[in-house]
């Protein structure tokens, strides 16, 4: 695969050495996305201390975190209400996107941990954006790195979310858009390594300088 390798026979915590965490940098930048297994000892507190080991962490502009943590979000979704028949349910996020892109930093790293999982399904779904750069073809690939795009939290989350109630929309605009945010982001970013990178995804709304009916 382009993506994603799993790290055994580690015990994840903020008390790590830094020589491991310089390790876990190396394969992150190689492979992109870390699996760990059988962390259940973590807690929301423990996970931010091992996060903060790779920066300062990130709390979200409009969603507050958990208590007695600065950034630690709860994703739950039990929240959610129970599909109609022929409906796709237990979805929060079921579109593809690079965590809060519609602020000027946003985060370089996402820690998720999953605390109950189901017994099927339920699976986060992750993109090389990277070797998506790499394979487009020459012409496409001088076009990207021209363009400009606008991100913004006030996405359509009615056509991400065909089924959602008058409430979940009511409750979406209440929090996560309770602060608009709009930042302009190049559409190739060149990483530390040297690597260019595609940074699109849901919260793109349109490219600078191209009017949205044709970006539709």
């Amino acid at each position: 695969g382009r993506v994603g390798a799993i790290v055994s026979n580690i015990r994840l915590s903020g008390d790590l050495p830094d020589s491991t965490i310089a390790r876990l940098e190396q394969l992150l930048r190689l492979h992109k996305v870390l699996f760990f297994r059988d962390q259940s000892h973590l807690d929301d507190a423990e996970q931010e201390r091992f996060g903060a080991r790779f920066g300062e962490p990130f709390a979200h502009p409009t969603q507050g975190a958990l208590s007695g943590t600065a950034s630690v979000l709860d994703l739950d979704t039990r929240r959610d209400r129970e599909p109609k028949a022929g409906e796709a349910g237990g979805a929060r996020a079921d579109q593809w996107h690079s965590d809060i892109t519609f602020v000027e930093a946003y985060p370089r790293i996402t820690i998720l941990r999953s605390v109950v999982a189901p017994a099927s399904g339920g699976d986060t779904v992750f993109s090389n954006t990277v070797a998506a750069y790499e394979t487009l073809p020459e012409p496409l690939k001088a076009l990207a790195d021209r363009l400009w795009a606008v991100h913004s939290n006030a996405y359509d989350y009615a056509a991400v979310r065909p089924h959602a109630t008058a409430e979940e929309q009511k409750q979406f605009a209440r929090q996560f858009t309770s602060t608009v945010y709009e930042t302009e982001h190049p559409v190739v970013r060149v990483l530390p390594s040297g690597e260019r990178t595609l940074l699109l995804g849901n919260f793109v709304q349109r490219f600078t300088g191209i009017a949205r009916a044709d970006f539709q």
